[in-house]
């Protein structure tokens, strides 16, 4: 029972810790009306760009990101995989491309867009090696004011 009750008091710390991944777009819109959040749009390759795993591994699974975005962002990552076991479905794929050619028409990668709620730009960076979490969030922060 201890061991069952450990577990279940693990995942819930995960769970409040974690920053949530929007499945769709337009859930990240809608959240973002309702509670009135900027999204953070991160066009990545998940298995071919090397920049863009570094990004999710030193920025966007940090814990010090996770804490930060679940209260502060909505989150969606439009990606870009080319393998084909980690093909996305079509349908997501295209609303992807879709986003790319509005906010991303140079095809950089990783790119981080933030966005108001009405899909207004507020910034767009990139992902330097030598950056923190914390300078991440800041540079974040610094497009929504």
């Amino acid at each position: 029972m201890k061991k069952v009750l450990t577990i279940a008091f693990l995942s819930l710390i995960g769970a409040i810790h974690a920053q949530k991944w929007q499945n769709s777009f337009d859930d990240a819109l809608d959240l973002a009306n309702k509670e009135n959040k900027p999204i953070v749009l991160v066009f990545s390759g998940s298995d071919w760009c090397a920049p863009c795993i570094r990004l999710k591994r030193s920025i966007l699974d940090s814990d010090e990101f996770k804490s930060y975005a679940s209260s502060n962002y909505v989150l969606y990552n439009a990606d870009f995989p080319k393998k084909k076991k980690n093909q996305l479905p079509e349908e997501k794929s295209l609303v992807n491309k879709t986003l790319a050619e509005k906010y991303n028409p140079k095809g950089y990668f990783p790119l981080v867009v933030v966005l108001d709620k009405n899909e207004t730009v507020l910034g767009k960076t990139g992902f330097h090696v030598k950056t923190s979490p914390k300078k991440y969030i800041a540079t974040l922060n610094g497009f929504v004011k």
